[in-house]
């Protein structure tokens, strides 16, 4: 009897220990598969927080009002799966407390399903270590810094190219094709200009070459001065720029005014349309690239038609720009991913959905891919030049 007792007690500890390593290893992805906070027979609940005011607001306007035109056109057919898409937005002015509070806010108060539309650098990158401890999916932003992708991240996803890409493509160009080899680099003094001056070195050291001149701003603000003091002294022949429109378009101006000329170059951060109109007839030449394409291409690309149709009738006000053409995909991206994901909508779901999409037409002339390890979506970079006050695509490197 004692024999059959021990047994008992045995077999009763192995099961025991058994179902404690089980829910162990099971627990994580159960709870990833609970997660689905703002979602219900009618409706999904999606957070964005980003710049509606201050000096980017033209960057955060234009971004959500490109992505909540395609929302709303969804909206009206009925959604997906029966539900409707309801994007709760806050205005962070550019400014990285606001934003990690913001998202806070959204994660902990409103119960959003997943996070979308975020822009610039400083301001996402505050709110990485609140995304992976929420498991929360973030999808579109507007920021092609490298901490957003490296190492990598499981519940971020990137649709557009890096600044590394949107840099080294420029550099390439310039080195190869106009044989120039003085570069200097103006930038934001923060994580977004950080990652930009880190671009630039790395692809100036391909060649074998460095900035011969650094000078920065401070976010916020308008003190170029001291830096294109500097960068005039060097006799750079190409000013790489990592900035936002307002301090950008004063340096160029001041540098105008003294005679200093070299080619300036912008990444697509800078909001080029903005840009264009600050500088007038100081922006002439120019160069911005861009991770989407033209605006302008509506006749030759069915969805960047449909982005003109669609912005025409939700914001009769806004002029198609290049930063809303981007708002507009992702938006396409993130529906794309709900209806694969089915009616069981839930956050691991939606992230494996997302992994699983290659090679899809977003109707703009390059496919979007995902992956398990690759969550950059698009890596194409097209280059724009200001001509007679206005972004142009250029077709062929003749800048």
């Amino acid at each position: 009897m004692m024999k059959s007792n021990r047994k008992m007690i045995l077999v009763f500890v192995s099961l025991s220990v058994f179902s404690i390593l089980t829910f162990c290893q099971r627990a994580p992805q159960q709870e990833d598969r609970a997660g689905s906070s703002g979602v219900t027979d009618t409706e999904v609940l999606i957070g964005s927080s980003c710049a509606l005011t201050g000096h980017a607001n033209f960057l955060g306007t234009s971004y959500v009002h490109g992505a909540m035109c395609y929302i709303n056109h969804i909206n009206e057919k009925g959604g997906i799966h029966g539900r409707k898409i309801r994007v709760i937005v806050y205005d962070d002015g550019y400014d990285p407390p606001r934003c990690v509070f913001n998202t806070q806010k959204l994660i902990n108060d409103d119960k959003v399903f997943a996070l979308f539309c975020y822009v610039g650098t400083p301001t996402s990158v505050e709110i990485i270590p609140i995304v992976e401890e929420a498991r929360i999916p973030l999808l579109g932003l507007f920021t092609g810094a490298n901490t957003l992708r490296n190492p990598f991240r499981k519940y971020i996803f990137n649709v557009r190219a890096s600044y590394y890409q949107e840099i080294a493509a420029t550099v390439y160009h310039l080195v190869k094709d106009r044989g120039l080899n003085k570069f200097a680099v103006f930038y934001q003094y923060d994580a977004y200009g950080f990652d930009g001056l880190t671009g630039a070195e790395l692809a100036l050291k391909k060649y074998k070459f460095e900035p011969i001149a650094r000078g920065s701003y401070v976010r916020g603000t308008m003190d170029v001065e001291e830096s294109l003091g500097k960068i005039v002294a060097s006799g750079a022949q190409v000013v790489i720029m990592v900035g936002t429109y307002d301090p950008c378009a004063k340096f160029i101006k001041l540098a105008r005014a003294k005679g200093f000329n070299p080619i300036f170059y912008n990444v697509s951060f800078v909001g080029g349309d903005e840009l264009a109109r600050k500088l007038g007839p100081d922006g002439e030449g120019v160069i911005v690239t861009q991770v989407v394409p033209s605006p302008d291409t509506r006749a030759l690309l069915p969805r960047v038609d449909q982005y003109w149709r669609l912005l025409e009738k939700y914001y009769p006000g806004d002029q198609p720009n290049y930063v809303g053409l981007e708002g507009f995909i992702n938006a396409r991206v993130l529906i794309r991913g709900l209806k694969l994901t089915g009616k069981d909508l839930d956050r691991q779901g939606f992230i494996e959905a997302l992994e699983s999409v290659e090679e899809y037409s977003l109707g703009i002339g390059r496919p979007l891919n995902f992956g398990r390890k690759d969550h950059e979506g698009l890596d194409a970079v097209y280059f724009s030049q200001i001509r007679d006050g206005k972004l142009v695509l250029v077709m062929e490197w003749d800048l």
